[in-house]
C-alpha cells in the first residue's frame, strides 16, 4: 500500500484514524533508536529512514540518486509494518531479536524476511 502523502509530515498526517497514535508513536521511538546522521525521508514511496547521500554518497544501489534504505514503516491493510533492511541478512541479529521480542510483547512475533507486522493495535 503507497503512502498518502509526498513528505513525512504529510504520511504522518494523512494515516488512517485508528492507527494515528500508534504509527506516530512507532516513528518517535524509531527516530530516537536511529544511529547518528540518519533521517527520516521518502522512500520507496513510503516512510523511510535513511541512510543520507551526506553519509554515504553512493546512495542506493539500484538507484543511486536515492539515499540507502535502513528501515521503513508503512500503514497496510491489515496492520502497521515496520521494514528493517538488514535484520534477515545478520543471523545473530535475527536470532538476538526473535529472542528478546517475546519480553516486550504479549502478541506473537508476525515476521517475514525484513517485515515485522502489528496486527493489534
Amino acid at each position: 500500500m503507497k503512502a498518502n502523502g509526498n513528505t513525512v509530515d504529510e504520511i504522518l498526517t494523512n494515516i488512517p484514524f485508528d492507527r494515528i497514535v500508534p504509527f506516530n508513536k512507532l516513528h518517535q521511538v524509531i527516530l530516537k533508536n536511529l544511529p547518528k546522521g540518519f533521517e527520516s525521508a521518502i522512500s520507496y514511496g513510503g516512510l523511510g529512514y535513511v541512510v543520507p547521500h551526506s553519509i554515504y554518497s553512493s546512495g542506493y544501489h539500484c538507484k543511486p540518486s536515492e539515499p540507502l534504505p535502513f528501515a521503513g514503516l508503512a500503514s497496510q491493510k491489515h496492520s502497521i509494518n515496520f521494514y528493517h533492511m538488514g535484520i534477515y541478512s545478520d543471523p545473530e541479529l535475527l536470532n538476538w531479536f526473535i529472542t528478546e521480542f517475546p519480553k516486550h510483547s504479549k502478541q506473537k512475533l508476525d515476521m517475514g524476511k525484513s517485515c515485522i507486522r502489528f496486527k493489534k493495535i
